[in-house]
């Protein structure tokens, strides 16, 4: 508080004696400074290094996200973006870390449908409630998720597939548990097929699309992004994707509608979130240039070729989605009786 102020307020109490005026006076103070502060703030920000912390390992749509959208963060704000990668623990490590981050705009969250996944799926272990611990600053891309299996598989279609699984012990890697491809296909095999497919968890997307890749696994679910290049060099077939309609960069592969699978119409997130508290000016600023950035035709060209899915969205759009999201994964997870591997 400053000099003056103090001699105002002895002032008002010596001249008048009214201890109601100067509380009135005292509150009034700190609600003006308060707010010119957090006004101070946002016109400042940014004006050191923004950290992008990713829930998981190079190699994944999450990762892939923050440097495309972080470098473009860095371009229009004119500020320093770093992109840190803290995986572990189904994504609960990174997203721990930010909640209990200092909420001043410097240090964000990217993450994947496991932000929304894991309260549900891990509980109280998880570490963080989403609308308690977290503001919500876009969606900023979705992808379908996909079954594929390595190229020696003999399985040639979903259907051959589910032949082959009663016939052989087979096995399918995931990007972790909890995450919506582990989910689609606990759905897939254990709750539609009721086939004992055994459960391969990795640290992230990268992994689990390498492992199917290498043969380690003969089956893999993950995100389409993942195994996109893979699919490609002929080293994995890709037997269905989850999303509504085909999609353009895999014109042959037939979606789960399409072979009698409704119930089977998942996509996976990515999306930008900042700790509870973070100033709304601060945060609105973020969506606004996101927002922005995914209107630039190199951001859709290099999502298009991942295939990702642009979503983008007003702040309360986006709080929206989180929390239609929030809902349909409970609800899966109580359905199929996901646990943590």
């Amino acid at each position: 508080m400053t000099e003056d102020a103090v001699v105002i307020i002895w002032l008002v109490l010596h001249i008048t004696g009214d201890k109601v005026a100067l509380y009135k006076m005292v509150l009034v103070f700190f609600l003006l400074t308060g707010n010119y502060a957090n006004a101070q703030t946002s016109l400042d920000y940014p004006n050191r290094p923004i950290r992008i912390i990713v829930a998981f390992p190079p190699g994944g749509s999450p990762d892939f996200t923050a440097r495309v959208i972080g470098q473009q963060i860095g371009n229009m704000l004119q500020a320093s973006v770093v992109v840190e990668n803290k995986s572990g623990a189904g994504g609960n490590v990174g997203t721990q870390y930010v909640a209990t981050s200092k909420p001043d705009g410097y240090t964000l969250l990217v993450n994947s449908s496991a932000f929304t996944v894991n309260p549900s799926l891990y509980g109280p272990k998880a570490g963080y409630v989403p609308e308690r611990d977290f503001t919500y600053i876009a969606v900023v891309s979705k992808q379908p998720n996909v079954v594929s299996v390595h190229e020696k598989v003999i399985a040639k279609s979903l259907a051959e597939l589910k032949n082959l699984s009663v016939k052989e012990k087979l096995a399918f890697s995931t990007p972790g548990s909890g995450t919506t491809p582990h989910l689609t296909c606990a759905n897939l095999f254990h709750g539609i097929w009721k086939e004992d497919v055994t459960h391969i968890p990795y640290k992230g997307a990268g992994p689990a699309s390498l492992a199917v890749a290498s043969g380690e696994t003969p089956i893999g679910c993950t995100a389409a992004f993942g195994v996109l290049q893979f699919a490609k060099q002929g080293k994995v077939r890709i037997l269905a994707i989850t999303s509504d309609k085909r999609n353009p960069n895999l014109p042959d592969v037939p979606t789960f509608m399409e072979l009698g699978y409704p119930q089977i119409n998942d996509y996976t997130l990515s999306g930008f979130f900042a700790p509870k508290g973070t100033p709304k000016e601060i945060v609105e600023k973020l969506n606004q240039v996101i927002n922005q950035a995914l209107e630039l035709s190199d951001v859709k060209d290099k999502f298009d070729k991942a295939g990702l899915i642009p979503v983008g969205g007003s702040l309360a759009q986006t709080s929206t989605y989180i929390a239609s999201e929030l809902k349909h994964w409970e609800q899966v997870v109580k359905m199929t009786g996901a646990r943590v591997d």
